[in-house]
């Protein structure tokens, strides 16, 4: 018992201690890193070789880590792959990778790097956070050995993840993730045997991390938020924008506003391969954020949140998603119905032929409802209601409900669900809703040249999605994007 009571004060005061420096708000940063890319070779370069690039790209990382901690912040994220890039096999990432510890070794690797094997990575970036007294999140990989007895053991003797760590402002490590839902591309890496739910304490909320295409499924994203109560999600990414739903900043602010928490996302910058978009997002919308598809720059943003989302008196209060759909008789029914491609899914699509109307639209069990009038119906605008309930089957499945309002990249309907990000209709007012079977919908708003509505359209108690502002500027989509787990 002894040892138990002499730990019992320090415990005390280390809460006592935490809570005194509780705070309500906090100031968070993330970076998009314009990664130094490997040439890509089937062969393993050397470990030198290996760390002089991750070196090069840690080199700017610490340069935004340094300019965020002078500007306050107390937290920064910075991407996917954002020290070794991609274009991996398994065998030519091996050099990149270190052992990554459980954080409950309670290990400071800038003070005490030869405790394990070398990990001139993780002492770097341990270095970076104690020596800027901020919390720094980065994407590493980790290689974990296993032998013959274990029957998933691969051929080469080893595990490799995709994996976040977090280091606190001290240096210490706090968080290893890694990652569950890999991309179909990620094949120089091993699936978790199980999903991990990672999260930790600070004196401003409590933090869960996952790793991009992680968002799009239940296990470990929606979990984090729905059974442990995370205020604010890490989010390192790589990703590739497909509008009109999946660009970056549109559905990761979505995604924010649908769950109600705090969401710090660092996207890769890449325009080659359509990667950019980052931001700061809280539940009410996007505190800052950035889409850049004309030059190759990195970007730091910064901003304040609510350390406790869902305790603000900002919050809004539950949805019942379908409420409204449910209870009003179908709007009148275009007798154009036609069906069109969005990313490869088969959309039912109805055109908005006048200048103001009420439209319903259903495809199987889910039916949307359009209310909307247009500053000025224009001919060389076509703008269509669409509606899909089925499932997603091209980089991953997974079962998808959404109602839109959607601009086509032309008066030609068979162009309707192929990108466009320019438009110049304005509207007097949108309302949208749907009869939908899932609670987890994520509202869209996005206008004329990928940019966010934040504070200009709000979800109703009963589930309408509707605008504020009279008129909006032009816009690309509105959208409810419905993520029906159960069905998975």
């Amino acid at each position: 018992m002894l040892p138990s009571q002499a730990l019992l004060p320090a415990a005390v005061f280390a809460l006592t201690a935490l809570q005194a420096l509780a705070s309500d708000t906090f100031i968070a940063a993330i970076y998009e890193h314009a990664v130094i890319l490997p040439y890509p070779t089937p062969e393993p370069v050397s470990p030198r070789d290996a760390l002089d690039l991750m070196n090069k790209n840690m080199d700017v990382l610490e340069g935004a880590i340094k300019e965020a901690a002078q500007q306050g912040a107390q937290i920064i994220v910075t991407p996917e792959d954002g020290i070794y890039g991609w274009q991996f096999t398994r065998e030519s990432i091996y050099p990149y990778l270190e052992d990554i510890p459980d954080p409950v070794v309670n290990w400071i690797p800038c003070t005490d790097p030869l405790r394990f094997d070398p990990a001139p990575v993780q002492e770097r970036l341990s270095c970076m956070a104690r020596n800027n007294s901020i919390y720094v999140v980065a994407n590493i990989g980790d290689k974990k050995p296993c032998d013959s007895s274990d029957p998933d053991c691969p051929s080469d003797g080893r595990y490799q993840y995709n994996t976040d760590v977090v280091f606190d402002p001290e240096g210490k490590l706090v968080a290893r993730y890694h990652k569950y839902n890999l991309f179909m591309t990620e094949s120089q890496f091993n699936y978790p045997k199980e999903p991990e739910v990672i999260t930790f304490e600070t004196p401003f909320g409590k933090f869960g991390i996952f790793t991009c295409f992680d968002i799009l499924f239940y296990e470990p994203a929606v979990v984090l938020v729905s059974k442990m109560q995370v205020d604010t999600v890490l989010f390192p990414t790589a990703w590739m924008n497909v509008l009109p739903f999946l660009t970056a900043v549109e559905f990761h602010s979505a995604w924010a506003m649908g769950m109600g928490v705090n969401v710090l996302a660092a996207n890769t910058h890449n325009t080659s391969m359509s990667m950019t978009g980052s931001g700061i997002y809280a539940p009410a919308g996007a505190k800052t954020y950035s889409y850049n598809m004309q030059t190759e720059d990195g970007h730091l943003l910064i901003a304040e949140l609510d350390a406790h989302p869902h305790l603000s008196p900002a919050s809004s209060p539950p949805v019942s998603w379908n409420s409204y759909a449910l209870s009003v008789e179908r709007f009148s029914q275009n007798d154009h119905e036609f069906t069109g491609i969005l990313f490869q899914d088969h959309f039912t699509f109805t055109e908005l032929t006048k200048p103001a109307g009420n439209l319903t639209l259903c495809q199987k069990g889910l039916c949307c409802h359009l209310s909307y009038k247009m500053a000025e119906k224009r001919n060389d605008e076509v703008y269509v209601l669409g509606a899909f309930d089925d499932l997603h089957v091209i980089e991953g499945q997974y079962y998808l409900q959404i109602c839109t309002l959607l601009k086509c990249p032309s008066t030609n309907l068979s162009t309707c669900g192929q990108p466009v990000e320019t438009a110049q209709t304005k509207f007097e007012m949108f309302s949208l809703s749907g009869t939908f079977g899932t609670s987890y919908v994520f509202p869209e708003v996005l206008y004329s040249g990928v940019q966010l509505a934040p504070g200009e359209f709000e979800v109703l108690s009963d589930g309408r999605l509707i605008s504020k502002t009279k008129p909006t500027k032009p816009v690309i989509t509105v959208t409810l994007f419905g993520r029906w787990y159960e069905r998975d």
